[in-house]
């Protein structure tokens, strides 16, 4: 039965993406009765492009050289793969208080406080959602926030930039952004891997998503 304990899953390997939602949708049904703990996926995705519920059209290029998938998650369109840290947060905001605006925040906060302990200054931009860095004097994104929430469980979540192929993201307006730049760890601090990533979330975790 589902405890107030939360697990953590660290994929060494791509996942597909595919294959992640329909692990997730059969994870959230069983948090939701109360059947598994709530749990913390850390993983990364093949090259791919997806579409959250707000997108549109003209967010992608015609030509996109990378499968783009729709998906329910909240957000926009953005890019996917190696060297991205995804996080898919699966958690019972029936237990959490279920004020979505405030998960939201809690992730933001998340986010900005690990990079903080790694030594990267980043920040919210409203009223965008996501974390930002600046670089060279202008706002850029380093993690996409997008969740879905079903029976008061969240899924899917957020993604950080480390280290990825940026150029990936000159086919399409990220998170639906015109004009603005997205960075990754690998410019504001070459030398944080991805397991030190790992590590600084996770010591994080308790202290910014407590339930009080």
């Amino acid at each position: 039965m589902g405890s107030n304990l939360v697990e953590w899953i660290v994929s060494c390997h791509p996942v597909d993406y595919t294959c992640a939602v329909s692990w997730m949708e059969s994870r959230v049904a069983s948090i939701a009765s109360s059947d598994s703990d709530e749990v913390v996926w850390l993983l990364e995705h093949p090259p791919i492009y997806t579409a959250g519920s707000r997108s549109t059209p003209r967010e992608a290029s015609d030509n996109l050289p990378l499968p783009l998938f729709q998906t329910g998650r909240g957000g926009r369109v953005t890019y996917h793969g190696p060297g991205q840290r995804i996080i898919y947060l699966m958690l019972d905001l029936n237990r959490r208080g279920r004020d979505i605006r405030r998960f939201v925040k809690q992730s933001e906060t998340w986010i900005i406080e690990s990079l903080a302990c790694l030594g990267v200054s980043a920040f919210r931009y409203p009223p965008h959602t996501g974390v930002w860095v600046n670089v060279t004097g202008q706002e850029q994104k380093i993690a996409a926030i997008g969740f879905r929430i079903r029976r008061w469980v969240s899924f899917h979540g957020i993604s950080v930039n480390v280290n990825p192929d940026l150029k990936h993201y000159k086919h399409i307006d990220p998170c639906g952004i015109e004009g603005k730049g997205v960075s990754s760890l690998a410019q504001c601090a070459p030398a944080i891997s991805m397991a030190e990533l790992d590590a600084t979330l996770r010591n994080r975790f308790e202290a910014c998503f407590s339930s009080s």
